[in-house]
């Protein structure tokens, strides 16, 4: 007979006891079903990760990429309409929104660590092409985003995207990631006030040399992130972004920085690391169904909508091509023709972002490739989407609090996992022609261009031209030829809009 120690208490404390420790028991019982059913249904042990993991990846891509919600009303507000109805708090408010949607949709359907909101250059075009040139209303151009995502998800659904991914060399697929680790390392650098445009093109930070308070933040981020990673220590990345965080938070209450301008060259980037006031917000969604479908159509021709709706649509279309395959090579879920789990589902969550980013008001919404942050934290599913889906749904309301961590602090994230897809180089065949010169035209014009679609586009017309040169343009696929005449037309738009006269 086992001893119990409720045998010598009173009845009733024991009938207690007894309750206590089988509640506890469920509880404990419940909670490890819960976290069986998230393991099970994200797959979290499968591809090798944890709870734990996941979340981490979640946080730090988050923080890598909350900066759109700073810069896309920087960039948007230059085309706010005159009478008010939509404000720049406006714009923040519902890029957080519709990013956090998408992200969380990206993970619990396609179950994949990649997250989404307004992409940079797209929004651009809308605010300087679309309304300051060419006169159309904010909720005109709004239209026409919604109109490319919509086209571009009939292209998913009928299976054209996924053939056209598909249809890609396997060798240059890996180059795509190569050259989005150099592109990322630039925009980080760039970002952080590190490379700047001075008397040639770029220039190490301000005349030569590194300068202020800032530069420290970012190098002192830097180099902790590589020694946590040299030392194997879990969280790296996080770890770096909050300490640099903090540290940026001492400096600015001691020196006042300010943002930088011309005059304060010295200054913070994008951000200044201090809290204002209340971190809570009460947001406004005053951007959500500002859309006009059909009113660009009358205003400025069918021709010029179709080539404007083209462009849109050719970035893209192949953007999120170069931007999944890198963060899949990176935590290793790539297949071995290079192809991500799930394409399809990737692909329609992706195109649905387009549209609804046209509808809720904010740009064509597309995949990070700051995601890539998070997977070097460990994150491998679609659980650490939901994470970072979830704190852009809280940025809504804790704007001025996500506000505290600095560029110079976030962009630490982006120059290491440059390294991490530099690596994948050796995987190329450098001693075969046909294979090494498409994938260095594509590493050299993202970072140069400035752009994934157009090293991608580069990439492919290489391709093409050098098997044809060689006779094989029979085995180049029949996708990879529609591919490269598309981006030699999408090159060429400003001779034939000419040529047109729009």
């Amino acid at each position: 007979m086992l001893w119990r120690p409720t045998r010598f208490l009173p009845v009733s404390f024991a009938r207690w006891h007894d309750e206590f420790v089988s509640t506890q028991q469920t509880a404990a019982s419940s909670q490890s079903a819960a976290k069986g059913s998230i393991d099970s249904f994200f797959k979290i042990s499968e591809r090798g990760s944890s709870i734990g993991q996941e979340i981490r990846g979640g946080v730090v891509t988050f923080f890598a990429m909350a900066y759109i919600l700073v810069v896309n009303p920087a960039i948007l507000g230059a085309a706010l309409p005159e009478d008010g109805s939509i404000t720049a708090q406006g714009i923040a408010a519902g890029t957080a929104l519709v990013a956090g949607v998408m992200t969380i949709l990206m993970g619990v359907v396609a179950n994949y660590p990649l997250a989404l909101a307004a992409g940079l250059g797209l929004n651009a075009v809308v605010a300087f092409t679309m309304v300051i040139g060419m006169g159309l209303s904010y909720a005109e151009a709004m239209g026409l985003v919604a109109w490319e995502g919509i086209i571009i998800l009939i292209l998913v659904l009928t299976g054209f995207r996924e053939a056209v991914f598909k249809a890609v060399p396997h060798q240059l697929k890996t180059a795509l990631t190569v050259g989005l680790g150099l592109f990322i390392t630039l925009i980080g650098l760039v970002d952080a006030g590190i490379v700047r445009a001075g008397a040639t093109p770029v220039q190490l930070g301000i005349n030569g040399s590194l300068q202020g308070w800032p530069t420290l933040v970012f190098v002192f981020g830097l180099f902790l992130t590589f020694v946590l990673y040299i030392r194997k220590v879990k969280g790296a990345v996080f770890i770096s972004i909050v300490s640099s965080t903090i540290l940026a938070v001492i400096v600015e209450a001691v020196l006042h920085l300010g943002m930088k301008s011309d005059e304060n060259a010295t200054g913070w980037g994008q951000t200044i690391p201090a809290l204002d006031g209340s971190p809570v917000a009460v947001p406004v969604f005053n951007t959500l169904g500002k859309v006009d479908m059909f009113g660009a159509f009358g205003k400025v021709g069918i021709v010029s909508v179709a080539l404007l709706i083209f462009s849109l649509m050719l970035a893209d279309f192949f953007d999120t091509m170069g931007t999944m395959v890198a963060v899949g090579a990176q935590g290793n879920l790539l297949d071995e023709q290079g192809n991500p789990p799930k394409t399809r589902e990737i692909l329609v969550i992706d195109s649905l972002a387009a549209a609804v980013g046209g509808f809720g008001g904010v740009s064509s919404n597309t995949s990070y490739v700051e995601s890539a942050a998070g997977v070097a934290e460990g994150a491998r599913t679609g659980l650490a989407s939901v994470v970072t889906g979830i704190l852009f749904l809280l940025s809504t309301f804790l704007a001025p609090l996500m506000e505290l961590v600095p560029t110079e602090a976030a962009s630490t994230a982006l120059v290491f996992v440059g390294f991490l897809m530099m690596t994948q180089v050796t995987e190329i065949d450098w001693q075969a022609p046909e294979i090494a010169l498409p994938s260095f035209m594509t590493i050299a014009f993202m970072p140069f261009g400035y752009s994934v679609s157009v090293g991608i586009g580069v990439g492919f017309i290489t391709h093409t031209v050098i098997q044809v040169v060689l006779g094989r343009a029979k085995k180049v696929h029949p996708l990879m030829w529609l591919a490269s005449i598309l981006f030699v037309v999408y090159f060429l738009l400003g001779p034939i809009q000419a040529l047109l006269g729009v």
